[in-house]
């Protein structure tokens, strides 16, 4: 493969081949592949591809990072890079290239044309009290490939378009292109706007923003200026790899100092906002169903937060018992979906945080569905068939005639 054409006509050709793809994979000893609804397949193209070697996949990705000077330097120092790749008017890519086993791969995330919006992605309603927030961190976790960039995406688009505000994006790379709405938006790229984490954000704090977004909060230095950002009147958005609203605490405490602690969990209870949870689990009849944890800010939370879980505060308990306010564990969510046939049993139990407890409230809801049904009318009187037993003798006082017994009732 020589040049960039020829590369992104086999993108398109893989790309067209199954329905639902999210990520396209390189790897030396395999195919081309393509990761459908979750689940690696190898796409049959025309004309076939050959099995893949380290060189031919190096020659591929030399087209993509088209002799960037930075990208080449990380990957020579790190063993991996990332940046996009465009596909004509098609799609664009997030691209990773790495090494291993000696050899080169690359596994590029497809990113869709059109920014999503909240109501086509299925959020909860509770999702429209967080683009109200003016100042403070909302966090959007989950593992890779579970939608964070995309609901997060979504959250900017409902700001686009209800608020006139900057918005500054650091990213790595740029994913959805926000159009110049109500909003202004500065969508700036790793390696190509900025270098740093660190710096993108303490430079975002000269440019005049209401809103920020830090593709991914990776160290102490970066998590320490978005609290500060959060502080002083600024709206910010991150992610985190974590899997529920307790880790994420305890991954942002886990960046500082023993001695720290105390005051970062301080300074968090009165910034954090929101944190949102969320996992695509596999639908009985095909795709993935977005599965989410919320949790806002509340007088327990911050009490939670700033003194540390105790047996009284649970933030596990404390969200599950913040429903009136659209707050919902995982645990809540996947009942949910259960109850509607969407999942299965197995799957709901895969993707929970709490295993007992989700196996205690999946056996009450299987109770209630086999349970018959009350009986909607009074029951039949009982009829008594029997003959009555005989009256008992009437004992008669000594010297006394009984009474004449009543006309007809005399035998013979």
């Amino acid at each position: 493969m020589k040049t960039i054409q020829e590369l992104d006509h086999l993108l398109s050709a893989m790309i067209k081949s199954f329905e639902g793809i999210s990520d396209l994979l390189f790897v030396a000893g395999q195919k081309p592949q393509v990761e459908a609804h979750g689940v690696l397949e190898t796409p049959v193209l025309n004309p076939p591809e050959p099995v893949l070697t380290g060189e031919r996949i190096e020659r591929m990705a030399r087209l993509i990072l088209n002799d960037n000077a930075k990208l080449l330097a990380d990957l020579s120092a790190h063993g991996s890079c990332d940046c996009s790749h465009p596909l004509s008017d098609t799609c664009r890519f997030r691209v990773n290239i790495y090494r291993q086993n000696g050899t080169y791969a690359m596994v590029l995330r497809r990113l869709q044309p059109l920014v999503p919006t909240m109501d086509k992605l299925g959020l909860p309603p509770a999702f429209h009290e967080i683009v109200k927030e003016r100042n403070g961190l909302v966090f959007v976790t989950g593992g890779s490939g579970n939608g964070k960039s995309t609901t997060l995406a979504a959250l900017l688009n409902e700001i686009n378009r209800e608020c006139k505000v900057h918005v500054v994006t650091l990213e790595d790379p740029v994913e959805f292109l926000h159009p110049q709405l109500n909003s202004t938006f500065s969508q700036r790229e790793m390696g190509r706007d900025f270098f740093s984490f660190p710096d993108g954000l303490r430079a975002a704090l000269r440019q005049a923003p209401k809103v920020i977004f830090v593709g991914e909060i990776r160290d102490r230095e970066t998590m320490e200026i978005a609290l500060i950002a959060g502080e002083t009147g600024h709206l910010v958005f991150s992610t985190l790899h974590t899997i529920s609203a307790d880790q994420t605490i305890y991954r942002i405490l886990g960046m500082f100092t023993k001695d720290e602690e105390q005051q970062v969990r301080k300074r968090l209870a009165v910034s954090l906002r929101y944190i949102v949870g969320q996992r695509l689990v596999p639908k009985k009849n095909g795709g993935r169903l977005l599965v989410t944890e919320l949790m806002g800010s509340s007088l327990r939370t911050r009490e939670a937060i700033e003194l540390g879980e105790g047996e009284n505060r649970r933030l596990h308990d404390i969200i599950e018992a913040g429903s009136n306010a659209g707050w919902h564990s995982f645990e809540q969510s996947l009942l949910k979906a259960y109850e509607q046939d969407l999942i299965t049993e197995e799957n709901a139990l895969l993707y929970c945080i709490n295993k007992p407890t989700m196996r205690q409230r999946l056996d009450i809801a299987n109770t209630r569905a086999r349970r018959p049904a009350k009986p909607t009318s009074a029951p039949p009187m009982m009829v008594v068939t029997s003959a009555a037993p005989p009256m008992p003798p009437v004992m008669m006082p000594p010297g006394t005639e009984p009474p004449p017994a009543p006309r007809g009732m005399m035998n013979g």
